[in-house]
């Protein structure tokens, strides 16, 4: 029996339309597609929608963008993959430019600046209550306990970087995996609804073609990703030939794209240290603001990158001075090229690999152990978010100097009960918590 056809017209509608309504994060976005394509139309099975999920959560990058990318792989072969995968980002990408020209000509107008204002309270308690529910989720063992609390202290304290607390995570799980199993065994639990109905690609239907492994298929994918990647890094080191700027955030955010284990709220602290401090392509409270936009926008979290790619763009005025938003234009674009390139590779190359380990706890362990240490580095990001929130005015001088905010730490905590408690959803909180910053801005308070 072969793989039913899905017409690609109407698949190349419904991605489309998942690039402009995939509000609400990885588990909303997951949930669209999960009522759309099982529940709705029927494409694919329960078991099948599973089954990649399970697939997509133990790769680094974001995966709902990558479950995008996998589904439209297995209905339409590479281009089926990256036509769903490119229109689940382009959208975000697009609006977060416009977003980015906006805060950067017009972010000192009260009320864009109170509007801001609201949002970074929301973000802190968006942060918080991620770590939260990834928490409740993955710290089911004492051993995963201790992980995420070390984690926390060595990144909080010891200001380790985020590659380094990744590694002695993922080497804990495997020792622990050989020698505490039980302490690991951590199963692919996903809330979603039962459906038994017959799909077109149901639990029966074979595997197509293009999605059994091949080492031909596997090295002429792996040699076009590497040239595309080595190229495009070498275009851009001719074209910014004096600062390579463009080069640093192509090598810098390719990195950041093989370390999003756990999502995009795991790689932000690592993204925070390369792009605040170490290449100083935009400031702390740039940074906060940029995650308050990119709340916002539907689209992966991750998408965050393109706006520190604009805003250091138009920093480093990698065009020249009298090219300030064109070199923005380019610099987002450079860094959403190779935040993505990698999820496409490890889809189109990595897919049956990765397939043909999953349920075992030798490769499950290390990534169990991984998750549990990004709640901590999760918690260490809300801490700092709250400090820069609620102390605005602060340094690490006089880390509590400066006056406290009142008003950003009881919205914050306003906005984290009603996440915590499901009194409202992540838009309606973040709409709520801008619109208080605006007519706190009017009122003149």
């Amino acid at each position: 029996m072969s793989t039913p056809a899905i017409p690609f017209g109407r698949a190349l509608q419904f991605w489309l339309k998942l690039g402009f309504i995939s509000f609400g994060g990885p588990a909303g976005q997951i949930a669209i597609m999960h009522r759309e394509l099982v529940e709705r139309h029927r494409w694919i099975s329960e078991k099948r929608f599973l089954h990649a999920l399970n697939y997509c959560m133990v790769l680094p990058g974001p995966e709902a963008q990558q479950l995008a990318t996998y589904i439209g792989w297995l209905m339409h072969g590479t281009w089926g993959g990256i036509v769903a995968g490119a229109l689940f980002v382009l959208p975000s990408l697009f609006i977060l430019i416009a977003l980015s020209w906006i805060y950067l000509s017009f972010g000192t107008v009260p009320v864009v600046a109170g509007l801001l204002a609201g949002i970074k309270p929301a973000v802190t308690a968006i942060v918080l209550f991620a770590a939260w529910r990834i928490g409740l989720r993955t710290l089911k063992s004492p051993a995963l306990v201790v992980i995420a609390v070390a984690s926390f202290t060595a990144i909080f304290l010891a200001r380790l970087p985020f590659p380094l607390i990744v590694a002695a995570a993922a080497l804990a799980g495997a020792a622990g995996g050989k020698w505490a199993p039980r302490q690991f065994a951590l199963g692919g639990q996903h809330d979603l609804p039962a459906q038994d109905s017959v799909a077109l690609i149901d639990d029966h239907t074979p595997t197509p073609p293009h999605a059994v492994f091949s080492w031909r298929r596997f090295s002429t994918y792996l040699a076009i990703g590497l040239g595309l990647w080595i190229s495009a890094m070498g275009l851009l080191l001719a074209l910014d030939s004096k600062a390579h700027s463009l080069a640093d955030m192509g090598w810098f955010f390719t990195k950041a794209a093989l370390l999003t284990f756990g999502g995009a709220y795991a790689v932000l602290p690592y993204v925070y240290q390369g792009a605040v401090d170490t290449f100083q392509w935009l400031t702390p409270q740039q940074m906060i603001d940029g995650l308050a936009l990119g709340e916002t926008t539907p689209g992966p979290l991750i998408m965050v990158v393109a706006f520190v790619g604009f805003v250091g763009g138009w920093t480093k005025a990698v065009l020249g001075p009298d090219l300030l938003f064109a070199g923005a234009v380019l610099a987002a674009a450079v860094v959403t090229f190779f935040t993505f390139l990698p999820s496409f590779l490890f889809i189109l190359i990595g897919g049956p690999v990765v397939e043909s380990t999953h349920g075992q706890l030798k490769f499950t362990a290390p990534l169990t152990a991984i998750t549990a240490a990004v709640v901590g580095v999760i918690v260490n990001l809300g801490v700092f978010f709250a400090w820069k929130v609620w102390w605005p005015h602060a340094s690490d001088a006089m880390p509590l100097g400066g006056g406290f905010d009142a008003f950003s730490a009881i919205l914050t905590a306003v906005a984290a009960i009603a996440l915590m408690r499901n009194i409202a959803g992540i838009i309606p909180v973040i709409l709520a918590c801008g619109l208080a910053g605006v007519l706190k801005a009017l009122l003149g308070l």
